[in-house]
């Protein structure tokens, strides 16, 4: 599908980004292995939503969705029924993660501590990515796992259980592969012992310690020990990622107002919003209050003056899905920005790298592709042109973004991608334009 977009007079009004995908994710997987009943609320929404419940639902999990009376389908409740540390069955099919990475290596560590043969795999774009990082440590553990490219790809066959307990230094921050450990390390003997290289997202440890978890965190060490977990019922908090958008877009055009109204403000995912005030952006943070443990708060964003920054070093696995959005922000920003450190967007959906710079490169910028990174000199107008999404929904709504700035009209062709984490992506793009312009 492609989508046309035009330079907008004004922007205003308050979106309310679909809940948090990292928090939705493990809202779930947790609540599946604890003992009872929890309902969550204000889950995720697209693919990635669905390919989660369907693993979960795959190994016997009881799940059930509650429909929202007015139809809106960001209020749906889901209801978890937990079957306890081990009361999940052996599947009768291949589990499907989709495309979403998240779900495969959540589940791998949950698949490992199992006490029967599961196999995983997903789509071609997710069997291409590597997952060495995470079998080599389930391997040290005790799990079975065999894959393609010597265990490195999936499919992934695993047989788990009877895990002992490991002490590991991340070969990088990855909240993912923490993560993967961390729901290993809840059914293994002894304390698994995890070490960081650097702050990735903490939202494993926080909900883990909410529900009960024997969990310790000193500096950059997660310590996780034989655990059963209580259940809980979440609201997730609405996704930064997602509203990282509405963020930029309100910074960079001209006649902008917005307000994005219960946004998750984890410090370990919140570095948009420090990068984005650090480059002078007019941001509010207002009404702060916390769901289970979770920080969230509305952000109000204005037309602003931008200034260059630098991005590297220990905040880019804070801000590693905001990256393409924020070298849109360079764009119209005095000076040069320089985004270092960053090679892990090769390995994403797309090579972010590579398209980012092609799609912004297409419309004018002044974007300049490096190994780890980009250099962008901000300054150069854009004109609106043909752009590609290359499946990958970060780029879908960067380009998009980018064309309501942009001078002239912007295509997207590919953009239905923006559906995996944002399904209702373009419905809230037009009810933030004029009424003559929707």
């Amino acid at each position: 599908m492609k989508q046309v977009v035009s330079t907008a007079k004004r922007i205003e009004g308050t979106p309310v980004p679909p809940g948090d995908k990292s928090i939705s994710h493990r809202a779930a997987l947790l609540n599946s292995i604890a003992s009872g009943t929890a309902t969550v609320s204000h889950f995720c929404e697209g693919d990635d939503r669905r390919a989660m419940l369907r693993c979960l639902k795959g190994l016997g999990v009881n799940i059930k969705r509650i429909a929202s009376p007015d139809g809106d389908p960001s209020s749906d409740r889901f209801v978890v029924q937990g079957h306890g540390p081990y009361g999940l069955h052996e599947p009768d099919d291949v589990l499907d993660a989709g495309n979403s990475a998240t779900t495969m290596r959540l589940v791998a560590g949950l698949l490992a501590a199992q006490p029967f043969m599961s196999v995983i795999s997903g789509d071609s774009s997710l069997r291409s990515r590597p997952m060495d990082r995470i079998t080599r440590p389930l391997i040290a553990m005790g799990a079975t796992i065999m894959g393609r490219g010597q265990d490195t790809l999936a499919p992934l066959s695993i047989r788990g259980g009877d895990l002992k307990a490991i002490e590991y230094k991340l070969p990088v921050a990855s909240a993912q592969l923490k993560s993967c450990l961390l729901i290993a390390g809840l059914h293994a003997k002894g304390e698994t012992i995890i070490h960081e290289p650097g702050a990735s997202r903490d939202h494993t440890e926080r909900m883990m310690r909410a529900m009960g978890a024997d969990v310790t965190i000193k500096r950059r060490t997660v310590t996780v020990r034989h655990s059963a977990l209580s259940p809980m019922d979440v609201y997730v908090p609405g996704d930064i990622s997602g509203a990282a958008f509405w963020l930029v877009l309100g910074a960079c055009h001209p006649n902008a107002s917005i307000r994005i109204r219960r946004v998750g403000m984890n410090p370990t995912r919140a570095g948009v919003v420090e990068i984005l005030k650090a480059m002078g952006a007019k941001i509010k943070v207002e009404n702060i209050h916390e769901d289970a443990g979770e920080p969230s708060a509305d952000l109000v964003i204005e037309s602003s003056q931008l200034e260059a920054t630098e991005i590297s070093g220990e905040i880019i696995p804070r801000v590693i899905d905001e990256l393409p959005i924020l070298a849109l922000a360079a764009c119209f920003a005095k000076g040069t920005t320089r985004i270092k450190d960053a090679r892990e967007l090769r390995v994403k959906e797309s090579d972010r790298i590579d398209a980012t710079v092609e799609g912004l490169s297409a419309l004018g910028a002044n974007i300049q592709e490096r190994t780890d990174g980009m250099v962008i000199v901000g300054g150069n107008p854009l004109t609106g042109t043909e752009v590609n999404s290359y499946g990958d929904h970060r780029i879908a709504m960067t380009m998009a973004i980018a064309g309501l700035i942009a001078k002239g009209e912007t295509t997207i062709h590919g953009a239905e991608a923006a559906g995996a984490s944002y399904p209702r992506f373009w419905d809230t793009l037009d009810s933030l334009l004029p009424t003559g312009q929707k």
